[in-house]
């Protein structure tokens, strides 16, 4: 299934992918909505994105709408930490934080 020489996103991402947009006007021009029309955009990404099915389609996705790659990483977090960031910025905000926790405990 093909148009223009790009290739659609499943049935089941369509949705997603329509959504993500929204979400990323509403990031870039954020007096557009209200307060609670974000939220509800933002719970309705989260679910989208919680029923996804994980594989390149979605990551396709995600690198192209950097606030629903947020919501992801967010909701992956307690059992795959920071999923979309590389690794070696990940680490390095790791060890940093690791520090200045091992400094503050040091007595004065």
């Amino acid at each position: 299934m093909e148009q223009t020489g790009q290739r659609m996103p499943p049935t089941a991402l369509t949705e997603l992918a329509a959504m993500a947009v929204l979400l990323e006007r509403l990031e870039r021009q954020p007096r557009k909505a209200t307060a609670q029309q974000y939220r509800d955009v933002v719970q309705r990404v989260s679910r989208m994105l919680a029923e996804a099915e994980p594989g390149m389609a979605l990551d396709a996705l995600l690198s192209a709408a950097p606030a629903s790659a947020v919501l992801y990483e967010n909701l992956q977090y307690a059992h795959a930490g920071l999923c979309r960031s590389p690794l070696d910025a990940a680490m390095s905000a790791e060890q940093q934080a690791a520090a200045t926790i091992a400094r503050a405990r040091r007595p004065a």
